[in-house]
């Protein structure tokens, strides 16, 4: 006896029509994630100029590489600068 498939899906390929990038996800929260998360990220590359890019990329991939290096500037930075009260 064959078991009837179930209903849905199990993976979903996200295709930019921009950039070409491609992300899969199994389950549809982590699909609209990619797709956000991908959207937003054509966002900010978009409002950079190409010195900021270099900057930028060039900063992630340090980061990226060591992920307590970033949770010690993040760190450092809230003590160098407090986040601001702007509710006065």
């Amino acid at each position: 006896m064959t078991k009837a498939p179930e209903c849905g899906w199990n993976q979903a390929v996200f295709r930019c029509g921009r950039c070409g990038a491609e992300h899969t996800a199994t389950t549809e929260d982590d699909y609209l994630k990619a797709v956000d998360a991908h959207r937003d990220a054509h966002a900010v590359w978009d409002r950079l100029n190409p010195t900021e890019r270099d900057g930028l990329v060039s900063i992630l991939r340090i980061i990226t590489s060591a992920p307590d290096l970033a949770v010690e500037l993040l760190a450092l930075a809230d003590k160098q600068h407090p986040p601001r009260d702007d509710a006065q």
